[in-house]
């Protein structure tokens, strides 16, 4: 993948509301083969599209852009062996050591695309438009829809989900919303009404961890406040829950494999990135086929190296 291909995946991964990140070369130096203005998309999986540079940039590269997405800052690496730079790095940039056979280096920019908030109000009153028209002027993706018709397919464990159907089917709709095991979810009602609701759920056999997790009433308590004022509320709590790192969700997909450490170069890599080498019952990883040969010709030289370290 490259050129526009890259361009499309990215369209494609931010209507699907998934987070990921754009890595551009920026500056190279041969004998990399890495090209100034290549592109590549690292998921939050770890999965890498399009071409960044070879063996030993790719694995750096990936788990730098996973620690951008987390951070949600950008970052300026510059990649190659400590000798080529000395004193001459620019402050602010990151500097990883490679020592790959090319000698080459590059410099890599590494921004996080994170997907828009995305908010789902259950309810048909002035108080649910209100809030969605608030949500809405901050560029989140927002639903507004009726509790008749609200399904756990409508958010995911990204999205918010505030129930404001004021006492119309409140138990059936709040019993939907908490299976789809949302990031937060919140009950716009008094605190008697809340302890109703969520008694009747947990005689119906709503796992008491799940009910737990509803927050009533929702939003910040300001007192007796206008419908208006209750949806300020409510978005300034979901506002202060996502600035302190509250609603976070796991990233989807399967486990990441383990970063270990290539023997011989002593760069960080993918264990899932190549085939390892066994030796007396450890599985040794390599960056490029260089390195496994180095290790494969004398083993006993880096095993023992580890061993010091």
């Amino acid at each position: 993948m490259e050129g526009l291909g890259v361009l499309e995946e990215m369209g494609e991964l931010t209507r699907r509301g998934e987070a990921f990140a754009l890595a551009t070369v920026v500056w190279r130096q041969g004998p990399s083969s890495s090209q100034s203005g290549s592109r590549a998309i690292i998921t939050a999986e770890g999965e890498l599209h399009g071409w960044i540079g070879g063996a030993c940039a790719e694995p750096v590269v990936i788990r730098e852009a996973q620690r951008v997405m987390a951070e949600g800052t950008a970052k300026l690496l510059l990649l190659g062996t400590p000798e080529q730079f000395g004193a001459a790095v620019p402050d602010g940039m990151t500097v990883v050591p490679i020592s790959c056979q090319s000698e080459g280096a590059i410099e890599v920019y590494i921004e996080p695309v994170l997907p828009a908030p995305h908010l789902v109000i259950i309810g048909d009153s002035p108080m649910a438009h209100t809030l969605a028209s608030l949500a809405g002027a901050l560029g989140w993706r927002t639903d507004l829809t009726r509790g008749p018709d609200f399904t756990p397919g409508t958010a995911d464990e990204r999205s918010m989900i505030v129930v404001a159907t004021q006492g119309h089917d409140d138990e059936d709709v709040l019993e939907r919303a908490v299976a789809a095991r949302p990031a937060y979810l919140g009950l716009v009602g008094s605190r008697r009404r809340g302890v109703a609701v969520l008694g009747y759920l947990a005689d119906r056999g709503v796992p008491k961890d799940q009910l737990d997790r509803v927050r009533v009433p929702a939003g910040l308590d300001l007192g007796h406040t206008t419908h208006q004022e209750i949806a300020v509320a409510v978005l300034a709590e979901l506002v202060q829950l996502r600035a302190s790192g509250a609603l976070a969700a796991p990233a989807a997909g399967s486990a990441r494999p383990a970063l270990v450490i290539d023997p011989v170069c002593g760069m960080t890599v993918s264990a899932g990135s190549s085939r390892p080498v066994r030796y007396e019952g450890a599985d040794h990883y390599f960056c490029c086929a260089g390195c496994r040969q180095a290790f494969e010709q004398d083993p006993d030289a880096y095993t023992k190296k580890e061993t010091r370290c």
